[in-house]
């Protein structure tokens, strides 16, 4: 027996019986129609949105530059113009040269000096080491995000963070929200955990213990783990503290207690150049300074004990100094080292002496990083005072811009993309109202902020077409 199958329909209350014949051809018809629609609807959304992001991608904005600073020379130019297109740099060069095209939006900062986006090679936008009893790793990270939109509000478009203070691989996090556009943020690499010796994974006492602030080695294999753990979880760069701290003999003289052994050292730094990873080391003077060097680090951090032979040989080697002046000299500094002596010495002299010694070597190539950790030394315009401390001490307003911008720029590999205003590059440019280079301080005044294409302040003028 055949089971029949039909479909009832109500037209003005009369019922129709339909065949199964009938049923399958207007369905068919149905359903090619409401096909065809959501087709048509799904090509018009892609025309439509793919027309905005082209309109978007091709819309030229042309930056007046009054002066314009050439990290490269070093030098200013008069009267330039920028041309960017999306998030990069299309042209460069004397506004009697370079055609601004018909409709591009013109932002005009020719009562200023433009510079390329400012790079601190040194920070901590965790901040201070937290009390995991009380704060919560999620609050921390709401508080490194904001510390680094101040950065960038700053002027620093990009920058090294050297250290989560006690939150793990927070910072990768924080990193990748930047890249993938969640929130606004400088372009970041960071180096996590760090890698210690001398001290435990955790702080306390036995029976009550909290998370440390940096991963513990014992011996060379536990070394090249540790090295080969922090690049898993993400890490730019990994950081390391060949010396601890710092005390004074009865007579003056410092002592910079060393850490690691020269083998462990060694085997670092062996196993992060094997992964084609960078290593800073925390290190201020002494034997630990000095292993650092010999094993061939790619950065010294702080190095208030350089000496001849160690400038000498970082040179050879091609090791950048990133000296965090002010970080080092804040009257905590002073009064911390006072207490402990009575009050005949301190460290910031030292620190003084040597790095004129180190600015003296003319082969030394000496980076921009502030240290910024929230507090004592907090995020914004004050990065910008280890500026005016290099100036003060002998370094030329042009070398000190250089080395937030070109020098900082080799030392993340990103030389090709940032640290210079040229074409084809990232369009990161910064303005301030003055000339830098007759008043340093000015770069702690920065009005204007633009990071790849994308306006993030202006203090100074309103943009046209």
């Amino acid at each position: 027996m055949r089971e029949l199958s039909f479909a009832l329909t109500a037209h003005n209350d009369k019922v129709e019986i339909k065949k199964p014949s009938q049923l399958n051809k207007e369905g068919h018809a149905m359903l090619w129609r409401s096909l065809m629609r959501t087709v048509l609807g799904i090509l018009l959304g892609i025309f439509g949105a793919t027309a905005v992001v082209w309109s978007q991608a091709s819309a030229v904005v042309a930056v007046r530059a009054g002066r314009l600073f050439d990290s490269n020379s070093g030098k200013e130019s008069n009267r330039q113009v920028v041309l960017v297109q999306g998030e990069r740099i299309i042209e460069v060069g004397p506004e009697d040269q370079v055609k601004i095209p018909p409709g591009a939006q013109v932002i005009d900062l020719s009562q200023a000096t433009v510079l390329p986006g400012m790079i601190d090679g040194h920070t901590h936008i965790f901040g201070e080491h937290p009390n995991p009893i009380t704060t919560t790793r999620e609050s921390k990270a709401f508080e490194a995000v904001r510390n680094a939109q101040i950065s960038l509000r700053a002027g620093f478009t990009a920058a090294r963070d050297m250290g989560s203070h006690g939150n793990g691989y927070g910072d990768v996090d924080v990193r990748n929200a930047f890249n993938r556009g969640i929130f606004d943020g400088p372009r970041l690499q960071v180096s996590t955990r760090g890698i210690a010796a001398g001290r435990t994974d955790y702080a306390g006492v036995p029976g009550m213990t909290l998370p440390g602030d940096s991963r513990n080695i014992h011996g060379v294999e536990d070394a090249r783990e540790a090295v080969r753990e922090q690049i898993h979880y993400g890490a730019d760069w990994i950081k390391i503290y060949p010396t601890a701290g710092y005390s004074f003999s009865p007579t003056g003289e410092v002592f910079f207690d060393p850490t690691y052994t020269l083998p462990e050292l060694q085997a670092i730094v062996d196993e992060a150049h094997r992964h084609r990873h960078r290593v800073g080391a925390h290190a201020f003077g002494g034997e630990g300074l000095r292993n650092a060097i010999i094993a061939g680090v790619d950065t010294i951090e702080h190095g208030q004990g350089l000496d001849e032979s160690m400038i000498t040989m970082m040179i050879q080697k091609g090791i950048y100094y990133d000296p965090t002046g002010i970080r080092y000299t804040l009257p905590e500094i002073v009064e911390s080292d006072h207490r402990r002596t009575g009050g005949k010495y301190s460290l910031i002299p030292i620190f003084e002496k040597n790095f004129k010694l180190a600015l003296s070597h003319r082969g030394l190539k000496i980076m921009y990083g502030t240290g910024v950790d929230e507090a004592p030394y907090p995020f914004g315009s004050a990065q910008a005072r280890d500026f005016e401390w290099m100036v003060k001490l002998g370094m030329t307003p042009a070398a000190a811009i250089q080395s937030a911008t070109l020098i900082n720029s080799q030392v993340l590999g990103w030389h090709d993309q940032i640290g210079s205003i040229e074409k084809g590059k990232y369009a990161d440019i910064v303005a301030v109202s003055g000339d830098p280079l007759q008043d340093i301080t000015e770069l702690q005044r920065v009005k204007f902020v633009m990071k790849g294409g994308r306006v993030i302040k202006n203090e100074l003028t309103a943009q046209k077409r």
